[in-house]
C-alpha cells in the first residue's frame, strides 16, 4: 500500500484485473479480527474498483457476518426469500433450489433503498463454468455516453419492479426445483422509481441505475421506454466495462451496488452451485437534481433492520 501505513494495512495486496473495473485483494485473513486501518483499506479499494475478489477464505456465517458489518449495517438476506434457519441475515444463492440471477442487474432497486455493498462467498462451485460478470456503471455514464445522451439521462426518472411479467428473473434454464423460491421472489410485489442517474453518496460520482429490475421511464411511451432503456443499457455492458470472475470455492467476491450490475454465468448445466450472501443497507439514492427515490408500491421496512 502507500508510504507510511501501518503494517497491518500494509498486509493488504490490491492487484487490479481491468483497467476499468475489478480488483484481486490478498495478504489478509478475513476471519481474523481486522483493525480499523485494514478496513479501511479494503473499502478504499472497493469504492476505487468497484468489485473486489479475496480468494481461499474459510468463513461461517458468523463470521462474514462479522466482517460484512464493518462496513455498514446488515439487511435481511433478501426482501422477499426465506433465509436459511438461524441465517436471517443470509440469501443462499443455491442452484439446486434457486433459479440463477443470469440478468444483468443492481441489487433490490425495485426498493427505495437499494443495498450498498454485497458480500458473496463462494461454498460449491462446478469444475467449469458459473462465472459471474460486472459491469462499471460509473463508468458507462461518464466515458461511453455522449454529451446530448448524459445530458437526456440526467432529467429521467425509472420505475423498478420485481413484477413477474415486467422484470427478467431467469433468462435461462426452467427447472422445477426452483418454483417455490421463483413464487416466493413475487410473494410481495415491490415497486420503486429512482433516478436513472444517481450521484454516488461517498464519490460524488455519477452512474446509471438501470438494470433487469427497470421496467419503464416515466412520462414515455411504452415502446420508447423501452428503446431508452435498452439503448442505455448496452453502454453498461460493453466487454471493455466489465471484469469475470471464475470462481472457486472459499472466493469472496464483494462489490459497490450503487456503481455496479451484475450477471450470473449459467454455463454449468446441472452442476451444483452454492454461495452465501449477506447485504449492507444504503441510503436513500439522490438524483443529479437532488430529488430522492420513491416507494411506490410495498413496505420493506423489515428489510433494512435486519430484525
Amino acid at each position: 500500500m502507500t508510504a507510511g501505513a501501518s503494517a497491518a494495512t500494509r498486509e493488504l495486496q490490491v492487484t487490479p484485473l481491468t483497467g476499468t473495473i475489478g480488483a484481486e485483494l490478498g495478504g489478509v485473513d478475513l476471519s481474523a479480527d481486522l483493525d480499523d486501518a485494514t478496513i479501511a483499506d479494503i473499502r478504499a479499494a472497493l469504492l476505487q474498483h468497484r468489485a473486489v475478489f479475496f480468494r481461499d477464505q474459510d468463513l461461517d456465517y458468523e463470521q462474514q457476518v462479522a466482517f460484512a458489518s464493518r462496513f455498514g449495517t446488515l439487511t435481511l438476506g433478501h426482501p422477499t426469500i426465506k433465509s436459511p434457519e438461524d441465517k436471517p441475515l443470509m440469501e443462499e444463492v443455491d442452484s439446486a433450489t434457486n433459479a440463477p440471477a443470469a440478468d444483468w442487474h443492481t441489487d433490490v432497486t425495485f426498493l427505495d433503498q437499494p443495498v450498498s455493498f454485497t458480500f458473496l462467498h463462494g461454498k460449491v462451485m462446478p469444475a467449469v463454468g458459473g462465472d459471474t460478470v460486472w459491469a462499471n456503471t460509473v463508468n458507462a455514464y461518464k466515458y461511453y455516453l455522449t454529451p446530448e445522451l448524459r445530458e437526456m439521462a440526467d432529467h429521467l426518472r425509472v420505475i423498478h419492479t420485481n413484477a413477474p411479467k415486467d422484470a427478467r428473473i431467469d433468462a435461462g434454464y426452467s427447472n422445477p426445483d426452483w418454483e417455490e423460491t421463483s413464487r416466493q421472489f413475487v410473494s410481495t410485489i415491490y415497486r420503486a422509481e429512482h433516478s436513472l442517474v444517481t450521484v454516488h453518496p461517498e464519490t460524488g460520482e455519477r452512474a446509471l441505475l438501470l438494470g433487469g429490475f427497470a421496467h419503464r421511464i416515466v412520462g414515455l411511451p411504452a415502446e420508447l421506454s423501452r428503446a431508452v432503456i435498452r439503448a442505455l443499457q448496452e453502454y453498461v455492458t460493453r466487454p471493455e466495462n466489465t471484469v469475470r470472475w471464475h470462481w472457486r470455492v472459499g472466493d469472496l467476491a464483494i462489490w459497490d451496488n450503487r456503481a455496479t450490475q451484475h450477471c450470473a454465468v449459467v454455463d454449468y448445466g446441472r452442476a451444483h452451485r452454492r454461495a452465501e450472501r449477506v447485504t449492507v443497507a444504503g441510503a436513500t439514492p439522490v438524483g443529479v437534481d437532488g430529488r430522492t427515490s420513491v416507494q411506490l408500491k410495498g413496505d420493506a421496512s423489515t428489510f433494512y433492520t435486519g430484525k
